[in-house]
């Protein structure tokens, strides 16, 4: 499909699609402070670590019950690990006691950057396989700069609301207008959130892990990550190869591409999702989309173009913007079993002239409440984290390019991932230096798992992280949405519990 003279590119967009949010209330740990314990040297588990650490590593940890058979409390982690002597932020964390015999404790983290560990463990754990269950203390833990830690602060609610419900035209007046946004949201996170801003990258949090580890009395790392759960896994791995555990990495992403191939594959990861559910929806009642999959494709197309021009009307005084009109969207693609309720947000919209539930989906990809408040921080870490990881090639020529090439290959999808090199250009702190290797040399075996037509995290990384790690075992799952484990088949489900519980590493390229 040609694109339009006047499409809009929703750059807000985009930086969100990598985040897999999963709402639940945090705790309110109690902090108690690290031992003191510098001149040891040594941890609880025996290790021997630099004395400048091991208040760190040698600290107790004070669980409190917080209901719900769940118990909390806070660690503390060193602002930066390359200087300690900068001082200390503040880590919650929330466990699942095991419910048998305990071999050990198992960190989870749900995506984003940005995502809650600790509210994903509280919603989230029942999900788990009871064999995990009874064997682990299950550990949710909020990473630096998320939630209910020491956080990145950016905007005010209002001042988010809007630049989140922004839309920008594909003209050099809408980039202009883009990147003052994006200025702002750096401007802001630079104020209010301080030198932790700096200090919020994968590999900062990955230190983090290795202290949780040594703290919680595990000689190894057991760990199950999704979506950039995966992506902090690997980082692990290359830091402290020996120390892997039992490591699941599911909806992984590939971490040897840039953020440019990131953003161009997610694209098409996005477009495939939507083809699936346009065929399914076409296939079964009440489908607003006529015609073949192509033309049912070009009619959302059609619509999210008209919303750029118009935005929707709802059942309050907002309206759906095109930009939350993709939000509302991709939403339901995360997961199949959310295709009828997308099908009854498109009629609503396409033939009733009603954005309402699509701007209800879209409140809960961004974590907004009905007041305009917001429920998390995960749009601020997300951007944080990922500003210092990595960045896009910001040159415009570079850009203009890549977004014809991105809108080719992804026509209904596509123009919400372009220009993402415009995203970290004026970021207060610079990227950080990558020190770990990307092959984890010399770990044990780590378990990959791809989802063969996942929207956020396409099967294709899961074939690159399998393929980078030299100790990677590719698990796949034959289904649509995003990750597997928890709502996938029992071939998979028994296959990961089988490899957690008793260390059975799956067959290299198993599928489910």
């Amino acid at each position: 499909m040609k694109t339009p003279s006047r499409r809009t590119s929703a750059l807000s967009a985009a930086t969100l699609a990598l985040a897999l949010l999963l709402g639940a209330c945090a705790p309110s740990p109690k902090v108690q402070s690290p031992a003191q314990t510098a001149s040891s040297g040594s941890t609880g588990t025996g290790e021997e670590v630099p004395a400048e650490l091991a208040e760190f590593y040698g600290q107790t940890l004070q669980w409190e019950d917080c209901g719900g058979g769940f118990e909390c409390t806070t660690a503390i982690a060193p602002l930066s690990w390359k200087d300690p002597a900068q001082g200390t932020i503040e880590l919650a964390l929330k466990r699942l006691p095991a419910e048998g015999e305990k071999i050990g404790s198992l960190l989870t983290n749900p995506g984003g950057p940005g995502g809650s560990g600790v509210e994903y463990i509280t919603s989230a754990a029942a999900g788990i396989g009871e064999p995990v269950r009874e064997a682990y203390d299950l550990i949710g833990f909020d990473p630096r700069g998320v939630g209910s830690s020491t956080p990145v602060v950016c905007l005010d609610d209002a001042a988010k609301d809007e630049s989140l419900s922004r839309s920008f035209e594909d003209s050099d007046e809408g980039r202009a207008a883009m990147a003052a946004d994006l200025e702002a949201w750096a401007d802001a996170c630079a104020q209010n959130t301080g030198d932790l801003l700096g200090n919020v990258d994968t590999q900062s949090a990955a230190r983090d892990m290795d202290m949780l580890r040594a703290v919680l009395g595990d000689s190894t790392l057991n760990y199950l990550g999704f979506s950039y759960g995966t992506q902090l896994g690997a980082t692990y791995a290359g830091l402290y190869p020996e120390k892997v555990g039992r490591m699941v990495l599911d909806g992984a992403i590939d971490t040897t591409l840039s953020s440019d191939e990131i953003g161009a594959q997610q694209a098409v990861g996005f477009e495939n999702a939507l083809r699936a559910y346009v065929e399914d929806c076409q296939g079964g009642k009440d489908c607003p989309l006529t015609g073949t999959v192509d033309e049912g494709m070009a009619q959302i197309r059609a619509f999210l173009d008209q919303v750029g021009e118009r935005p929707l009307k709802t059942s309050s005084d907002r309206r759906l913007t095109q930009t939350l009109a993709f939000y509302g969207i991709a939403l339901p693609l995360y997961n199949n079993e959310n295709w009828y309720a997308l099908t009854a947000a498109l009629d609503a919209a396409m033939n009733g002239n009603d954005g309402t539930m699509l701007l209800s989906f879209a409140d809960l990809y961004n974590s907004r409440n009905a007041d305009g408040t917001f429920s998390d921080n995960s749009a601020e870490a997300f951007r944080a984290v990922n500003c210092l990881d990595a960045r896009g090639n910001p040159d415009p020529e570079f850009m203009k390019e890549q977004a014809a090439q991105i809108e080719e290959a992804a026509p209904t999808m596509g123009s919400f991932f372009t220009y993402g090199g415009m995203a970290c250009v004026d970021w207060a702190y610079p990227v950080a230096d990558q020190e770990f290797d990307l092959h984890a040399e010399g770990a044990a075996p780590i378990v990959v798992i791809g989802t063969t037509n996942d929207p956020a995290t396409p099967y294709v990384w899961a074939e690159g992280l399998a393929k980078a790690l030299d100790s990677g075992v590719l698990l796949t799952w034959e289904g649509e949405g995003h990750t597997a484990y928890g709502r996938s088949n029992a071939c998979l489900e028994d296959a990961v519990d089988a490899y957690l519980v008793d260390g059975k590493v799956p067959e290299d390229g198993k599928v489910c």
